[in-house]
């Protein structure tokens, strides 16, 4: 039987999953809206497991890299879920202190793929710290659907002050230089145009594919921005002309990249919403951006 591919996937089922992964619809209305999409060798339970991340053929840096000293550790968030746990990661053959960059998950806790997302920034000469804001709820429970579930359970206000307490831990950590900025993905999007808004001396935020702030809140931004859309995901993308407006008001230092043909979720490896081109180049981009901003 021949494998598929995303050119045999309608837009349309890219869309579908777009909603379910966004708690607009539940797995029940998904399983039955994909039926309409499935002919031939195409069946639901085909498109269900073509759809769902794939966590282990994806890793791109092994948990135990020799590279990397990498580790599980906890912090303070008192104004938001008391303690929360986060991935550590560090090169081991560091020489000096190190600028940092917390990386923010989807919405759907400390899975796989940002746990490598983390990895992987550190392998580029930063120490990062990968939160997990499931932590109250007892961490993420092992799948996505599990984990959206569990986000659903806490406001996005206090999961704010668990990434805004762990930019002060690192910042503070006895190997960070006291340059940190964040990089968040899709809710992790909207939490780093958040800690821009919240945190004066952020060193420097990334965005991705990530809800955009009010007016009065984008106003106060002082941190360097590097936004990244990617151009098929009409629901994010409707809020950028406003936000554009706003930075380009307030001469906030700001680039911002449309990526052609890709789905909201591009960078992530794990779905084949993933387009290993414009993740690449993404990525390429953003650690620059790091490298200029957090000396």
């Amino acid at each position: 039987m021949k494998e598929i591919t995303k050119a045999d996937i309608s837009q349309e089922v890219f869309d579908l999953y777009d909603d379910y992964a966004h708690n607009k619809i539940e797995r029940r209305q998904f399983i039955e809206k994909l039926s309409l999409f499935a002919v031939g060798s195409l069946t639901v339970p085909t498109l269900l497991n073509f759809m769902t991340p794939n966590y282990k053929d994806t890793q791109t840096i092994a948990a135990d890299d020799p590279r990397l000293e990498s580790a599980m550790i906890s912090y303070a968030s008192p104004k938001g879920g008391g303690t929360i746990k986060g991935l550590l990661s560090k090169p081991t053959d560091k020489k000096k202190k190190l600028p940092g960059i917390i990386v923010v998950h989807e919405n759907r806790g400390l899975n796989p793929y940002i746990e490598d997302v983390g990895r992987r920034g550190a392998l580029e000469g930063f120490i990062t710290l990968a939160p997990d804001a499931l932590s109250p709820l007892g961490g993420y429970p092992g799948n996505d659907d599990a984990g959206r579930e569990l986000q659903k359970k806490r406001t996005r206000e206090e999961m704010l002050e668990d990434f805004i307490a762990a930019y002060d831990f690192l910042k503070n950590h006895k190997d960070c230089n006291g340059h940190v900025g964040v990089v968040g993905f899709c809710f992790g999007g909207w939490i780093a145009n958040m800690m821009a808004v919240r945190i004066p001396k952020l060193g420097a935020a990334v965005p991705f594919y990530g809800g955009q702030p009010s007016a009065d809140d984008a106003a106060k931004i002082k941190a360097p921005l590097l936004i990244q859309y990617a151009a098929l995901d009409t629901r994010v993308n409707e809020g950028w002309p406003a936000y554009e407006t706003i930075l380009k008001q307030n001469k906030v230092d700001y680039t911002a990249y449309i990526y052609p043909d890709v789905n909201h979720g591009f960078h992530n490896n794990t779905t084949p919403r993933y387009d290993e081109k414009a993740a690449t180049l993404a990525w390429t981009r953003t650690i620059d951006f790091f490298k200029k901003n957090l000396k």
